[in-house]
């Protein structure tokens, strides 16, 4: 019985693109980075992808702000592995340091003549359009496009990768947390009225986080599709098991030892090579619960979409 695994982020958006040696070369650094944030850069770069397409982007921009996104954490190439790789939190000296990653991805693409044009996804993907984000606490006017589509899917793919889903199920707790740093502040701050000023606006972009329903929609529909085509395949065999146990129950009350063996001939027929009567019972059994249980989740993922459409941004 083989399970059909699902990917939270489908490449076929990426792969649409012709990528020429030198874009190749820009993806090749990804290479120098430790694993785990390699594959971070990946899946944000394929989610950067999709929702440039959702936000009607124009197809170069979509291509240069995919390839900002795979270079978005560079930086963290200069970071050293205790803190990067720190399981636990990060002390407030620690999270000093991890912040540098941003200028330091900047520098380095800017040193670089290939990876120049694609410095603003290092430089920007931490801004906030509140002000309060880093390293420069830039405002919504002066946050690159490009930078603000990172952010939402870094973010997003952050908390994905840290609670480990296995599905969407559950995932609409991701997009209340985006939600809530899309909405503008409650707090006022006396010290300086620029912050208060910045107030006005929410970390992140509620335009790009609408879109990111769309995106997450999508690929709920498609882990949806899979889950039934493999329901299908599940019920098949449970039909093929039903049919075998009838055959062997015919064999077994036949009288003439040429009914047998046909009903025996039936049983072999219907058969997997694997299968035997020996393990029989396991395996039926396992099919029906794997039935149930992916029953089950088409069920809980067609719930997880009504839950996304009534989040209001």
């Amino acid at each position: 019985m083989t399970d059909k695994g699902f990917d939270f982020y489908d490449k076929t958006s990426i792969k649409s693109y012709n990528l020429d040696q030198n874009m190749r070369y820009q993806l090749n650094m990804l290479d120098r980075l430790d694993v785990f944030t390699r594959k971070h850069c990946e899946n944000v770069a394929n989610l950067t992808c999709r929702l440039c397409e959702y936000l009607h982007c124009t197809k170069s921009f979509t291509q240069y702000c995919t390839i900002c996104a795979y270079l978005h954490d560079i930086g963290k190439l200069f970071i050293p592995p205790e803190i990067l790789q720190k399981p636990g939190k990060l002390t407030e000296e620690e999270y000093e340091i991890m912040k540098t990653h941003t200028t330091l991805g900047y520098n380095m693409c800017i040193k670089d003549l290939e990876l120049r044009p694609y410095a603003n996804g290092a430089l920007y993907h931490h801004e906030s359009l509140n002000g309060s984000g880093y390293p420069n606490g830039l405002t919504k006017k002066d946050i690159p496009y490009e930078g603000q589509i990172i952010r939402v899917a870094d973010e997003y793919d952050a908390i994905v990768s840290k609670r480990q889903y296995k599905s969407h199920i559950g995932i609409s707790d991701t997009l209340k947390i985006l939600i809530e740093d899309s909405k503008p502040s409650s707090a006022k701050s006396d010290a300086l009225s620029t912050i208060a000023e910045n107030c006005k606006f929410g970390k992140t972009n509620p335009v790009i986080v609408k879109a990111l329903f769309k995106v997450v929609i999508d690929d709920i529909g498609y882990e949806i599709s899979l889950t039934e085509g493999y329901v299908d395949e599940l019920k098949e065999n449970i039909k093929r098991w039903e049919q075998i146990y009838k055959y062997k129950d015919k064999m077994d009350n036949s009288k003439k030892e040429k009914d047998k063996n046909y009903y025996l001939e039936g049983i072999k027929m219907l058969l997997k090579p694997d299968e035997n009567f020996e393990n029989a019972a396991n395996i039926y059994e396992e099919y029906k619960k794997a039935y149930q249980t992916r029953k089950a989740m088409i069920d809980n993922l067609y719930n997880e979409i009504k839950i996304i459409k009534k989040l209001k941004v």
